[in-house]
């Protein structure tokens, strides 16, 4: 501890009861008296001890495998304004790193380029700024930082699906219409809406789907009715929508139609590999549609533990029956985090839930309420980070926190290692003699990167086309044991 020797990390903890806080070895801050010292093995037990983790060499971090590289781009990254970075190159400036460095960091942490993150963070705020101001459109682009209109007007329609007009007239219209991409698999985004042939919540017919959601107000019906090149989305609730419901409703409506990640760059990544080009025959166009709510996706993890999709989805049903909402159109909107801890372990276990599987979704609904666990932080955070969180609870193994990374966080590179249906996808493609285990799927997938979300999604189509559904795949080791 004196030499601050780095090569002792992780076997012992410092604690120094003079400043109440506890250290590394290698902590770099002025050594204190020995008198006052005393080691711990984990970082846990100096916080039962009542110590505090040391601010300069954070050993939480350390213990969940955070490296200095990642702490200091968080530090960074909550300094920038997006709207004083005219580009990639001045971002770099701002983390002193070359533009190639600064790649890979976000690749890493983020999943995304550098200019995505920073057009994406502008176009938020151009958004917010035409639901709540009266700015005209060219004052909003240039506050944001868009050095041209027309340059802000393509970006904006790329992204949003409207033209910043129509965005800001979606309250007095009542709905609004989304501009399809080129090539959109309309085909293959509504057999995905409509997998649940039976579900409370939603239902699909021909070109019409209709779901119950929920916006920051409540519970409210939505209709999103398919037409050429577009979807018209058309909300029904028993309230008048406020800015927060309109933002929201317009981004779940991107999540569940795949519109929030533009499947080009992987077009390319696979199509200038001989092998893997086939896998675009039947798949170019086709995006990766996220749950709507994260807590329903959250949901949909926990009920498809080891049981075929059938089974998970009647689960989902008797569990909206009991504590989700009546928006009318015969739907149901799916249960809150509060309405489930309110059913409780026993109310869960009359609809048919396992003993763990019901442990499982209390837990995560009681940490949701009391708010040691945020999923909206998690799916604008760090993808580590968000790994990390998800892998830190009891019974969420590693295929399930990759999982809800892939389909709910809506993270570009996601793998879940060890689910079943991609094990068999990929010996299927690559005709390979056995199902490939974790490390052989890991290397097969390792291609892809850093869009192995979407190559996963691909793989798991190529199932679905079968009639096999990929939800009920979970490894038995991601469970929790009882006791």
């Amino acid at each position: 501890m004196l030499a601050a020797d780095a090569a002792f990390d992780g076997q012992f903890i410092t604690g120094v009861v003079s400043t109440g806080i506890y250290c590394l070895p290698s902590c770099r801050a002025r050594k204190p008296k020995a008198e006052n010292v005393l080691f711990y093995a984990t970082p846990a037990q100096a916080r039962v001890a009542g110590l505090r983790a040391c601010l300069r060499c954070k050993p939480d971090g350390f213990q969940r495998g955070v490296d200095a590289g990642e702490a200091e781009f968080v530090v960074t990254l909550a300094k920038i304004v997006p709207s004083e970075c005219a580009n990639v190159v001045s971002l770099a400036r701002h983390f002193q790193v070359s533009t190639s460095t600064l790649h890979e960091l976000f690749r890493t942490c983020l999943q995304i380029t550098p200019a995505d993150w920073l057009t994406s963070r502008r176009i938020a705020a151009a958004g917010e700024r035409l639901l709540t101001t009266r700015q005209s459109v060219a004052e909003i682009a240039y506050e944001v930082g868009f050095e041209s209109l027309s340059v802000f007007g393509t970006q904006f329609r790329r992204r949003q699906g409207l033209t910043p007009q129509a965005f800001r007239q979606m309250p007095a219209r009542q709905g609004f219409t989304l501009r399809l991409p080129q090539g959109y698999r309309a085909d293959a985004i509504l057999r995905d809406l409509g997998r649940d042939l039976h579900g409370l919540n939603a239902r699909t017919q021909e070109r019409q789907h209709l779901t119950a959601w929920r916006v920051p107000s409540g519970p409210l019906l939505v209709a999103l009715t398919f037409e050429d090149g577009g979807v018209q989305v058309r909300p029904d609730a028993a309230f008048p929508l406020d800015v927060a419901d309109w933002l929201s409703l317009h981004h779940m409506t991107l999540r569940v139609l795949g519109l929030t990640h533009d499947p080009a760059r992987f077009e390319a990544l696979v199509a200038a590999q001989p092998d893997l080009a086939p896998l675009l025959q039947r798949g170019r166009g086709l995006r990766l549609p996220l749950v709507a709510d994260l807590f329903d996706g959250l949901i949909w993890a926990v009920l498809g533990q080891q049981v075929t999709f059938s089974f998970a989805g009647q689960m989902r049903r008797r569990l909206i029956q009991r504590c989700g909402t009546e928006v009318g159109g015969g739907l149901v909107a799916p249960p809150t985090p509060t309405a489930v801890t309110a059913l409780g372990a026993e109310g869960l276990r009359k609809i048919g839930l396992t003993r763990t599987r019901a442990a499982l979704l209390l837990d995560l609904a009681g940490r949701i309420v009391d708010g040691s666990l945020n999923l909206e932080s998690l799916r604008t955070g760090l993808a580590p980070a968000a790994l990390r969180a998800l892998l830190d609870i009891p019974g969420i193994g590693p295929w399930t926190a990759n999982y809800l990374l892939v389909r709910v966080l809506g993270f570009q590179d996601g793998l879940p290692v060890g689910d079943s249906a991609l094990a068999t996808a990929l010996q299927q493609y690559f005709s390979l003699p056995d199902r490939p285990g974790p490390k052989q799927t890991a290397a097969l997938m390792a291609r892809f990167a850093p869009y192995r979300s979407l190559a996963t999604f691909y793989f798991w189509q190529s199932l679905s086309n079968q009639g096999v559904h990929h939800e009920s795949t979970r490894p038995l080791s991601d469970l929790p044991q009882p006791a």
